[in-house]
């Protein structure tokens, strides 16, 4: 029998389905795709804009009056939203240029409570190539497609699968020196480390257990609010190196996720990596 999915979720996995039917069609044809580039390394193509576009037509006529962050139309709506949808119409557009089925759609859903606190109220990661469909709610957990997902059991280090984000040509030293630092003390201690180009899957992966753990710095929101929540209703720990929850983005996120057991070894490093002196 199919799960019963609450409003928000049904009206967001119907908007992913929407805009897939569309990524996978032009995923078949992308030699005739245009594509512009944003900075080196940095695409956008016509698929990226069409899928946001459908998403936001089905997300905007389901929940009048919502606010939006989207990757390539920015921000709309009041500024005094009490929900926001955050979207990455394509992560991985990259892999996705270059033919490689890996790659998703990321929506999540914020809520800023009466206080002001913000949260991540829902999240959904969607890889229309393998059909997999990774989606929470806050409270409830964490799901792939219909089966309920947890995070990996394993504790020691030199058993753990990690993924990150390789800086390219356009990042900052300032981001690339700590990332290098991180990945030399890393490696000597773990079974090894994959870098597939798709931060929301990588989360994804992490709350299904694939991956033990995930770093990556300067993440934009849309790149891994859906992937946060995931994380934590799964039952693993998705924080800024400090240990801060995130729940309330700035423009550039520091990301360290992983299981019970490892997210705090994984965090110190990361956290080593950005005060050490060059």
């Amino acid at each position: 029998m199919a799960m019963r999915l609450s409003p928000h979720m049904t009206v967001m996995q119907n908007a992913a389905q929407k805009a897939a039917r569309r990524l996978l069609r032009d995923f078949n044809e992308v030699e005739q795709l245009q594509v512009s580039i944003k900075g080196p390394g940095d695409f956008v193509s016509q698929a990226d804009l069409r899928a946001e576009a459908a998403i936001r037509e089905e997300l905007e006529r389901a929940r009048p009056g919502y606010a939006f962050l989207m990757e390539e139309s920015g921000a709309s709506g009041s500024d005094n939203w009490t929900w926001r949808w955050i979207v990455d119409p394509l992560d991985g557009t990259t892999n996705f240029l270059h033919g490689i089925p890996h790659w998703a759609i990321s929506i999540a859903l914020q809520r800023r409570l009466p206080d002001g606190t913000i949260e991540l109220a829902a999240a959904l990661v969607y890889n229309p190539a393998a059909n997999e469909i990774f989606w929470a709610e806050k409270g409830v957990g964490a799901f792939l497609n219909e089966r309920r997902i947890r995070v990996s059991a394993r504790r020691d280090m030199h058993e753990a699968l990690f993924a990150t984000g390789i800086p390219f040509a356009k990042v900052p030293a300032q981001r690339r020196l700590p990332f290098a630092r991180t990945l030399g003390a890393l490696m000597p201690q773990v079974a090894g480390i994959r870098r597939f180009g798709a931060a929301a899957l990588d989360l994804a992966w992490v709350a299904a257990g694939r991956y033990e753990g995930f770093w990556e710095l300067g993440l934009k929101p849309w790149d891994c609010a859906a992937g946060l929540l995931l994380v934590r209703e799964a039952g693993g720990y998705a924080t800024d190196p400090d240990g801060a929850d995130l729940n309330d983005m700035g423009d550039s996120v520091n990301v360290v996720a992983g299981n019970a057991q490892l997210h705090g070894k994984l965090r110190e490093l990361v956290a080593e990596s950005l005060t050490a002196r060059p």
